[in-house]
């Protein structure tokens, strides 16, 4: 897909192999000594009397995760609740399928059959029960004692229930331990534990660290060293998807490029790498020595590659037992919605790659989830916003047709309620139901108006990310397929989970195996040894000098060679992520010069730009222009800065002319931000406070720029602590993105943003709803600057801290 990084040629392709064969593994010193911990359990817990403490943690990884799903989960009865219901649920679709397999008599249900009720000669055709469709209990256990595959899978069903049992129950007992934790350490009574955020919880624990040293041979623990520990895999992952190397893309006829990861494949990539009996780890923490040798890397990839085959032979083995699964767990949780809301199909989500491609460095599972869910909205109304005329056309027709037929039907069942005993008179109802529903949801609405290249960039500024050639080609097709692989139909990911079993060992052996050197290549140029936390991918460590691109305002700052950058510019974006995020965070040298210099650069450009007074007051403006539901904060914040660049090319606003030009979205940006900067300082950087409930140093004004006097009552600090630090780094996405697009269109003046050409026309007024096209092609050169889904990663990785 190109949504990952642009095509490189053939002299950059071989560049960049070479540097991957030359590349060696890194060992970062540091001043404090601190070896990674051994192989034994999740917590040693040492009692002193009557006071309890906790010494010498020695799996810190499986601890702090432990500690964050806790948090995440809302404790220690929900956890227990949800791990014991999962359970009875798989063991509830079992035998529910299976009874309605082998136990009962369908002839008799349809009433193909009639019954004999008096034991005489005559048939009784008085109206059926369901009694009479359910076969005795001796009769049922005969039928299935008569078919080999369900004896098969109900065996192992059987075997993968009692996996699943006594996983639950080390899970709930080393739970039962950290909730002791939670009260004892922490001081967190479980009932209050929904009134703490985790950065509440994070600065206890470092806090705690200064008391009781959980970590023997560190003094210090800092938020990143707790983000490497609880994303140590994941960021290999999102390493992999940045540079290109993960998932596979494939090339269709009739479909074009195409993108498939599933849970089923994600999993299986994570059993290769990360946690499996031959994976390049050899622990939690620590790559093999021979990962670390150039001189091994072929040999090292030759297993790899074999491994993936044999994995892939295994899923294909399994693969009838997991494909029953999937029919059956989707049927039970999907059914129902669609018989109520056939519609529901038609609605979107972040697919799974695009989680991981949206995803920053250092990024947890909630802030990711906070992040997409503001950008669902607009991400919606993008994709909305085409329309194809010939699908208009025929669900119009189709859905007359079918339209006609149900109200005549409908009519006859209201004036006869024995048109309802028809024979397959209910069915037919209910598919001409489906029918209209689905043709209406192809049918755009005639009185909307929408601005692409707009809406894009509201999408952009809350997922952070997005390639250079969609700059300016938001009205293109290739442009909203390219968005469709990142934020896909419900119905193509319900699609593609029930495939999964199928296609997933196809890719295991023919596909990934080529791919086993490049692998191997990549976590040993791309790992590092951190003294005291182990082995992990060094773009974690939001290094500009050795990861930066000097496209991305790291010019002069970063060494790194086009191998070794990161795309899209994730490093630098991930950076301000994490130190907006974590505010008392110490960055390294080299981050801490390139946010400084961003911050001069935003003073600069604020001093060019209009007031953020004035910006602000053009919110609800900008809002309705964007076809905002309302200007409610920070999104009014948002649209007030995205839409002063048509502001001031159409006219809207007066442009003062004490300024050199007009007003752009980087400087709208820079200058609300710098106001930000004034009204919320950031804290000194040092020591972290010994108050073990102080999170943040962030004062907070009595009057925000954007919030209203009722909306910050009705907040408590640590929530709007978080929409400040939303808007902030929505801001700084937005600022960031828009230098890139300067620097590389070169020197010259930027009238009114990056996104449009010079001389804008003024907005057009649109009264019929068959304008809606044209004004899409007006606004293209306008300014502007059933299956738990997400759930299911959090128990992934969860289960992995458990084996």
């Amino acid at each position: 897909m190109a949504a990952a990084a642009s095509a490189d040629g053939c002299p950059r392709q071989a560049s960049r192999r070479a540097m991957a064969e030359q590349g060696e593994y890194h060992r970062l010193e540091d001043f404090e000594e601190d070896s990674p911990p051994g192989e034994e359990e999740l917590l040693v817990h040492v009692t002193e009397g009557l006071q309890d403490s906790w010494h010498h943690i020695k799996n810190l990884d499986n601890f702090f995760t432990k500690i964050y799903h806790f948090h995440q989960k809302n404790g220690f009865a929900c956890m227990m609740l949800s791990d014991v219901f999962e359970l009875v649920q798989f063991l509830f679709v079992v035998t529910f399928s299976t009874f309605l397999l082998c136990c009962v008599e369908y002839d008799v249900l349809f009433a193909n059959r009639p019954l004999n009720h008096t034991g005489g000669t005559a048939p009784d055709r008085s109206k059926v029960t369901l009694p009479d469709a359910i076969l005795p209990a001796p009769q049922c256990a005969q039928r299935i004692q008569a078919s080999g595959w369900i004896i098969f899978l109900l065996v192992m069903a059987a075997a993968f229930w009692l996996y699943r049992l006594v996983k639950v129950l080390c899970s709930l007992l080393s739970y039962w331990e950290i909730r002791t934790f939670y009260i004892k350490a922490l001081n967190i009574p479980s009932e209050a534990l929904c009134n703490y955020s985790w950065q509440e919880v994070q600065a206890r624990l470092i806090s705690l660290q200064r008391q009781q040293q959980m970590c023997v041979h560190k003094r210090e623990l800092t938020e990143l060293d707790i983000y490497h520990r609880i994303l140590r895999f994941k960021n290999y992952t999102v390493a992999m998807v940045n540079k290109s190397l993960l998932p596979v893309r494939f090339h269709l006829p009739l479909l074009g490029p195409v993108v498939f990861l599933t849970q089923g494949l994600k999993y299986n990539l994570e059993l290769l790498l990360f946690w499996g009996p031959g994976s390049l780890f050899q622990n939690k923490w620590s790559l093999r020595p021979q990962c670390k040798r150039a001189g091994a890397r072929r040999e090292l990839a030759q297993r790899l590659a074999r491994t993936m085959v044999l994995v892939g032979l295994a899923n294909l083995l399994l693969c009838p037992c997991v494909l029953v699964w999937q029919l059956l767990y989707a049927f039970f949780s999907y059914a129902e919605v669609i018989k109520r809301e056939p519609g529901s199909l038609g609605a979107r989500r972040w697919s799974l790659y695009g989680r991981h491609y949206l995803r920053h460095f250092n990024e947890l599972n909630h802030e990711l989830q906070a992040r997409l869910s503001r950008g669902y909205k607009p991400a919606t109304k993008y994709m909305n916003s085409f329309t194809s005329p010939l699908l208009t056309v025929l669900a119009k027709n189709v859905g007359f047709f079918a339209g006609s037929i149900l109200a005549v039907l409908i009519v006859l069942t209201v004036y006869d309620e024995d048109v309802l005993t028809v024979q397959h008179i209910l069915t037919a109802i209910t598919l001409l139901g489906l029918v209209v529903t689905v043709a209406r949801s192809f049918i755009p609405d005639e009185h909307t108006v929408w601005c692409p290249e707009q809406l894009l960039q509201r999408v952009l500024a809350h997922i952070h990310y997005m390639p250079d050639h969609w700059q300016g080609n938001a009205s293109r097709s290739e442009t909203r397929s390219e968005m469709a692989q990142l934020f896909q139909y419900k119905a193509v990911f319900i699609l593609e989970e029930l495939l999964s079993p199928i296609l997933t060992p196809l890719i295991l052996i023919f596909a990934l195996p080529s791919r086993a050197l490049d692998i191997v290549d990549f976590f040993r140029n791309f790992t590092v040894e951190v003294v005291g936390v182990g082995d992990i991918c060094s773009f974690a460590q939001l290094d500009i000098r050795n990861h930066g691109n000097p496209q991305w305002l790291s010019a002069g700052q970063t060494e790194a060679s086009v191998y070794q950058q990161a795309e899209n510019g994730k490093t630098e974006l991930s950076l301000m992520h994490f130190a907006i995020t974590n505010p008392r965070w110490q960055p390294p040298p080299q981050s801490e010069l390139f946010l400084s210099q961003l911050k001069e650069k935003v003073q600069q450009d604020a001093a060019a730009a209009p007031p953020a007074q004035r910006i602000l007051a053009e919110g609800p403006l900008g809002a309705s222009l964007l076809s905002e539901d309302s200007a409610a904060a920070p999104d009014g914040l948002l649209a007030s800065v995205l839409a002063r660049p048509i502001f001031s090319a159409s006219g809207l606003v007066s442009w003062d002319r004490r300024f050199t030009q007009p007003c752009s979205a980087a400087s709208a940006a820079a200058s609300v931000l710098a106001s930000l900067a004034s009204s919320l300082p950031g804290p000194a950087r040092g020591p972290a406070t010994d108050s073990p409930g102080c999170h943040s140093d962030r004062r907070l004004p009595e009057e925000s720029l954007f919030l209203s006097e009722s909306r910050l009552r009705s907040l408590s600090r640590s929530a709007l602590i978080t929409e400040v630090a939303s808007a902030e780094m929505s801001l700084h996405a937005i600022y960031l993105h828009e230098l890139h697009q300067q620097q590389q269109q070169g020197p010259g003046p930027q009238a009114v943003g990056v996104w449009m050409a010079t001389g804008a026309p003024k907005l057009p007024s649109m009264t019929a709803g068959s304008a809606a096209r044209a004004s899409q092609a007006q606004h293209r050169e306008m300014p502007l600057g059933g299956w738990a889904e997400e759930e299911e990663e959090e128990e992934e990785e969860e289960e992995q801290t458990t084996t």
